[in-house]
């Protein structure tokens, strides 16, 4: 048996993604939540062969949450579920660790197979996107002598800030959680040696040409 994890803050689509996928007979559905804090500490314990995370909840999203179960028990496979599509929900899935990233439009007999065949050690990302995300990890090392010491995560965020986005708005943009942002933003500060947000605007509008 297949035994999987369902994350996503309304009911009556957990209860139908659990009798559809328990349809089959070979998969059964171990736990679930609304709530990605309860679910990082739920996933764990439960030890489920895949864990289908809705991207956006009140208090989080799945893509936090498979980076964070993934850093526990990397055995856990991550399959996202979303209503959106875009390069910044993809890259940050992909730098999360998961093995999918299917939107909510998707057949139910689709998410039977995709649930299948991640369990199965597959991947359901396109390998063009990975190549691209790849290829923007390399191109973070082509930077200004001054940002070098930034991670890629850091690097973005800071672009952000050029641009004139909001702690809340990085964080929808990215996928992230509005604290581990502010996180990120002292980090970024303290590599920089900069004290303010507005410090860290106009150095990286000089350098990477950004405009608000």
């Amino acid at each position: 048996m297949i035994r999987v994890f369902l994350l996503d803050d309304h009911e009556v689509v957990r209860r139908g993604l659990a009798d559809l996928l328990q349809s089959g007979g070979d998969i059964e559905v171990v736990g679930e939540s609304g709530s990605a804090q309860e679910a990082v500490r739920l996933i764990p314990a439960l030890r489920p062969d895949v864990a289908i995370l809705d991207a956006r909840l009140p208090d989080g999203n799945g893509i936090d949450v498979c980076r964070d179960v993934r850093a526990v028990d990397s055995s856990i496979r991550g399959l996202i579920l979303t209503s959106y599509e875009d390069d910044e929900a993809l890259f940050a899935a992909i730098m999360a660790g998961a093995a999918g990233y299917v939107l909510k439009q998707i057949r139910g007999t689709d998410l039977v197979d995709a649930v299948r065949r991640v369990a199965g050690g597959q991947s359901l990302l396109d390998p063009a996107i990975t190549a691209r995300v790849l290829e923007r990890i390399r191109n973070g090392v082509e930077q200004p002598r001054e940002l070098r010491s930034l991670t890629e995560q850091e690097r973005r965020i800071l672009e952000y800030v050029a641009e004139g986005l909001t702690n809340r708005e990085i964080a929808a943009k990215m996928f992230l959680a509005e604290k581990t942002v502010k996180n990120y933003m002292s980090s970024v500060l303290a590599k920089l040696g900069l004290e303010r947000r507005t410090q860290a605007a106009v150095l990286a509008t000089r350098l990477l040409g950004k405009t608000p």
